[in-house]
C-alpha cells in the first residue's frame, strides 16, 4: 500500500490518542506525561473504501539535548519522508506555541500535503479557539476531539481526498508469521530489528526501557516474508514503578499473546537470569514458538567449550522444555542474525504442522503399547486411538479406557516422543488423555 498517513506535533496535544481512534483499538501507549511515544507506530485503518496505514510519532522538540527528546526528532523526520500525507496536531485550548510555528515551518518545506488538526475541541465552547491557527499558513484547521470522536469524520474526509482508492481495505498481510521480539531490557532487541532491516527503524540508546510501544515491521528481505514485533523490555513487578512502563509491559504481553513465535533474547555477558525464565514461562503458556537468541557473542571471551557450555547450562535452566532452538548471534557485527530468522520460521512452520491422524496412530500407537502407563491398583491403561486437536498450536488426545490414572511422567514420555517422530522442536505441546 502507498497510502501513508504520518501524525506529527508537538508533545502531549493527542496525536496517540487520535492514532488509536483511526485504527480501532489502543495500540499507542496514551499518558498525561509528554514524550511517551517514542518510536514510529504503525498502524493499519480505511475510510470510505480507501485503505491507509497510519505513523504514529513522538511529540516534535527543537534544540533539545535530552538524549530521548534527540531521538524523538529524528525518529518524527524519517515519519514526515516515509509518508504520502502529512496530519499536523495542534492543541485548541492552549493555542499557538512557539513550538507549533517551528513545526509547521519544517512541514511547508517538506512540499508534502499537509492537513491541520485543532484538537481538543471537546464542546462547542471551544469551537473559535481553532480560528488562530490559520495564521501557520497550513490552511483550514479542522476542529476535533480525538478523546470523544467529534470531527473525525469531516476530517478523515478531508485526508482521504489526498489518498489514491485502494481495492481492499483490509490488511493484506495479516496472515503473515509474526515474529516477536522480546527480553529483558536493554539486551540488543531494537538493535537486532535495525541491523535487519539496514535502517534506524527503531530507537536505540544506552538507557534500558528505552522502547515502550512494541512495534511492527514487515522483514520482505532474502526470501523471507514476515512481521517482525520489537517489545518493550520486560521488568520484574517490583521495578515497574511508572504508570508508562507498566502500560509497556503490558503492550509486551499482549505481543508475547497475539504472536506465532518469540525470539527470547539473552545476554550472553550476563547469562539467564531469572526474568528470562519468567518470560520462556510466559511464552510456552500462551504455546508460542520458542527460540532462544544469545545476543551480545562477541563480548564473551571463548574457548573451545564456550559456546557448548553456554547451551548446555541454558538447556538445564529451561528443563523441562528443553527441545528449543539456541542460536548465538551479535547484532552489532551482524553474525548469525539470518540464521535466528531462519531458525524462527522453522519454528513457525512446526507450530502449524498438522499430522494425518491415520499417520499419527500409525506411528504413535505401536509406541504406547510397547510402553504403556504403569498400573494403578492393578489396573492398566490401554490407549485406543490419537488424533490432533485443531488449534493454533500443536495439541493430541490420546483415547483411552481409564484417563485419571495416567500421570505427568508419562504425559512427558509421549511428548518426548511426538518431537522425535515429527520434529516439533522450539514448539510447546499439550497432551490430553480422554476416555474413549
Amino acid at each position: 500500500m502507498t497510502n501513508i498517513l504520518a501524525i506529527v506535533g508537538r508533545p502531549n496535544v493527542g496525536k496517540s490518542t487520535l492514532f488509536n481512534r483511526m485504527v480501532g483499538g489502543r495500540q499507542a501507549i496514551v499518558d498525561p506525561t509528554s514524550g511517551v511515544t517514542r518510536d514510529r507506530n504503525y498502524g493499519h485503518s480505511d475510510w470510505n473504501g480507501i485503505g491507509f496505514s497510519v505513523i504514529d510519532t513522538g511529540g516534535y522538540v527543537m534544540g533539545s539535548d535530552d538524549i530521548f527528546e534527540e531521538e524523538i526528532r529524528k525518529q518524527a523526520s524519517l515519519a514526515i519522508e516515509e509518508a504520502d500525507v502529512i496530519l499536523f496536531v495542534v492543541d485548541a485550548f492552549e493555542g499557538i506555541s512557539p513550538l507549533d510555528e517551528e513545526v509547521a515551518e519544517l512541514l511547508r518545506k517538506s512540499g508534502k500535503p499537509v492537513v491541520l488538526a485543532a484538537n481538543k475541541v471537546d464542546n462547542p465552547m471551544r469551537v473559535a479557539l481553532a480560528a488562530e491557527f490559520y495564521s501557520l499558513g497550513l490552511g483550514q484547521p479542522w476542529e476535533l476531539s480525538a478523546v470523544n470522536g467529534t470531527g473525525t469524520g469531516d476530517l478523515l474526509d478531508e485526508i482521504v481526498k489526498h489518498f489514491q482508492p485502494t481495492e481492499d481495505t483490509t490488511d493484506p498481510h495479516a496472515d503473515l508469521p509474526k515474529i516477536a521480539v522480546v527480553g529483558r531490557p536493554n539486551v540488543g532487541k531494537s538493535s537486532l530489528i535495525n541491523a535487519l532491516i539496514g535502517e534506524q527503524r527503531n530507537i536505540v540508546t544506552p538507557i534500558a526501557g528505552t522502547t515502550r510501544d512494541s512495534i511492527f515491521t514487515r522483514f520482505n528481505q532474502f526470501g523471507f516474508d514476515f512481521y517482525l514485533v520489537d517489545t518493550a523490555g520486560l521488568r520484574k513487578k517490583n521495578k515497574v514503578n511508572e504508570d508508562i512502563e507498566f502500560y509497556s509491559v503490558m503492550r509486551s504481553v499482549r505481543t508475547i499473546e497475539t504472536a506465532d513465535v518469540g525470539i527470547l533474547m539473552i545476554d550472553a555477558v550476563t547469562g539467564f537470569e531469572s526474568q528470562d525464565m519468567n518470560i520462556f514461562s510466559l511464552l510456552q503458556k500462551n504455546h508460542r514458538g520458542i527460540v532462544l537468541v544469545v545476543n551480545k557473542w562477541d563480548l564473551v571471551e571463548k574457548s573451545n567449550n564456550t559456546m557448548r557450555d553456554f547451551e548446555a547450562s541454558l538447556r538445564q535452566k529451561i528443563e523441562p522444555f528443553t527441545d528449543v532452538p539456541i542460536v548465538f548471534t551479535s547484532a552489532i557485527t551482524k553474525q548469525r542474525l539470518i540464521k535466528a530468522l531462519e531458525v524462527a520460521l522453522q519454528v513457525y512452520q512446526s507450530r502449524s504442522r498438522r499430522i494425518p491422524t491415520a499417520k499419527l496412530n500409525e506411528v504413535m500407537l505401536p509406541i504406547v503399547q510397547e510402553n504403556p502407563p504403569p498400573s494403578t491398583k492393578g489396573k492398566y491403561v490401554k490407549v485406543k486411538y490419537i488424533t490432533q486437536l485443531k488449534t493454533r498450536y500443536p495439541s493430541f488426545v490420546f483415547f483411552c479406557n481409564l484417563p485419571q490414572y495416567v500421570r505427568e511422567p508419562y504425559k512427558r514420555f509421549v511428548e518426548n516422543r511426538l518431537r522425535e517422530k515429527f520434529n516439533f522442536t522450539g514448539v510447546p505441546i499439550e497432551i490430553y488423555f480422554r476416555e474413549k
